[in-house]
């Protein structure tokens, strides 16, 4: 019998296909039976590979996240076993449970999102671990630290201005999350890459839509799957942002550019301790990363604080009453001072209580780099371990009337440790939270002593996928204020 080639491929695929099958099913059996017979944590992990990623992601886009932590911790306990995105995975859902992760970075586990998500990302601080982790928060610090961030607050003051002036002065009724997104990217853009081309912005910006949407997705990487456009997107913006390096190291050898303008100034033009740039790639992946990590977060925020603000006038007037004070002191037009931010205590408490009501990011994944025990059970090397904001957050054992919006819980000493984590904790603490800090509280500067506001729909619910946003975009009225400058 003579086989046609068309024969043999048909044949070689079938093979190469059910070997992949056989692989696939080795690995499952053997990195889920790790935790079988070893007093792993009780609970189900699912469907193989899928396991109960569906539910996960479910309880998110129907705005009730915290749901598939309660029924699980209720049958469970606070630590319970599931697989998400096809890792077996240990949920930590207590303060004692974040104290653990938080303070054992390196000795117990490491942070380690899910391959998927590190196909992503690339060589960034979000997949880095150990020395590598530490290099690259150091060189970030550069930029995002506080006494580097003062430098920058006139410049985000002169794109919150701007941003109103175009979208939101002389109309009567917006949509508040668009608009947030637009400014929040528009200034990460800006201080980033000193990108201020209103097409350029609108390209980089579709693609980082696409590749949000596709983060926490089962990996399927088949033309048309989230994932498989989320691949796409990442790759079309790094290359867009090798064309800015590119062009941004010629300006900064011929003197055009200045060395501490933006993000990747600093990244271009200094040197970790070993004396050594990053790549590239790095800048690339890192820049990506941390689009990813203060556009939406901040954008989320920003909408939801201006909902809570709408539902209680009594907190927005004392933002007002703050926010008037601080603009009474300034000279017409002038722009404001980082000192400044240091005064709106009651703002940024309000900031906070949004993040606790409605945090951005859910929780964060680390690797367990050895077995080890807690809560009497056996964390096997090699699963993943999950803290959450959804099992404290809104606990009323850790916050009194915890469905109450309050921005006062944060006066004194504040929560209680490890309770209120929406920048997570430890050595991988989000490096940006002085920057999201930042770029909200200058915008409710701006906006609160420019309007009022009312809800059009005071029932539009909240969908998170993967982060918190009203499902109609927070449609609002204005009432135009005098102007204070």
């Amino acid at each position: 019998m003579v086989w046609s080639g068309e024969t043999w491929d048909a044949a070689a695929f079938a093979v190469t296909l059910f070997l992949g099958f056989l692989l696939v099913i080795s690995a499952f059996r053997y990195q889920y039976g790790r935790g079988r017979g070893r007093n792993a944590p009780p609970g189900t992990f699912g469907l193989p590979l899928i396991g109960e990623t569906l539910e996960f992601l479910g309880c998110q886009r129907s705005g009730k996240p915290a749901e598939f932590f309660d029924t699980r911790i209720n049958k469970y306990g606070e630590i319970f076993k599931t697989s998400i995105v096809g890792h077996p995975t240990a949920m930590f859902c207590s303060p004692a449970g974040n104290r653990l992760l938080f303070s054992n970075e390196n000795k117990l586990v490491v942070s380690s999102w899910p391959s998927s998500v590190g196909k992503l990302f690339g060589k960034s601080i979000l997949t880095a671990t150990g020395d590598e982790a530490k290099r690259l928060r150091r060189m970030l610090m550069m930029f995002l630290r506080p006494e580097a961030l003062q430098t920058f607050v006139g410049r985000v003051d002169l794109i919150a201005r701007r941003h109103l002036a175009d979208e939101w002065i002389g109309k009567e009724e917006v949509r508040v999350f668009p608009l947030m997104e637009h400014y929040t990217f528009s200034l990460a853009c800006n201080l980033f890459a000193s990108v201020d081309d209103e097409g350029e912005i609108a390209k980089l910006s579709h693609h980082f839509m696409v590749l949000l949407k596709g983060v926490l997705q089962i990996p399927i990487d088949l033309p048309g799957t989230r994932y498989n456009k989320a691949k796409h997107a990442a790759s079309a913006i790094r290359r867009e942002l090798q064309s800015i390096i590119d062009h941004r190291r010629i300006a900064l050898a011929h003197g055009n550019a200045s060395l501490e303008q933006d993000l990747m100034s600093y990244l271009l033009s200094n040197v970790d301790e070993e004396g050594k740039s990053l790549t590239d790639e790095e800048i690339k992946d890192n820049i990506l990363q941390l689009f990813f990590a203060s556009h939406d977060t901040s954008s989320a925020t920003l909408t939801l604080l201006l909902k809570y603000l709408a539902e209680h006038p009594d907190c927005y007037e004392r933002i007002l009453k703050e926010q008037l004070e601080i603009a009474g002191s300034k000279a017409g037009g002038q722009l404001l001072e980082w000192e400044e931010l240091q005064k709106m205590k009651y703002s940024w408490r309000a900031a906070q209580e949004t993040l606790r009501m409605t945090p951005p990011v859910q929780g964060s994944f680390r690797e367990a780099i050895t077995d080890f025990t807690y809560g009497g059970f056996t964390i096997p090397r090699g699963w993943k371990c999950y803290w959450t904001v959804n099992s404290t957050h809104k606990k009323a054992e850790y916050f009194e009337d915890p469905e109450k919006f309050d921005p006062s819980r944060f006066e004194g000493a504040g929560p209680a440790p490890y309770t209120f984590v929406p920048f997570g904790g430890g050595h991988r603490m989000c490096p940006g939270n002085e920057f999201a800090r930042m770029e909200m509280l200058v915008f409710l500067h701006n906006i609160a002593k420019s309007f009022k506001w009312e809800l059009v729909d005071k029932d539009e619910k909240i969908s998170v996928d993967p982060m918190p946003a009203p499902v109609n975009g927070l449609p609002i009225k204005l009432h135009h204020l005098e102007s204070r400058d």
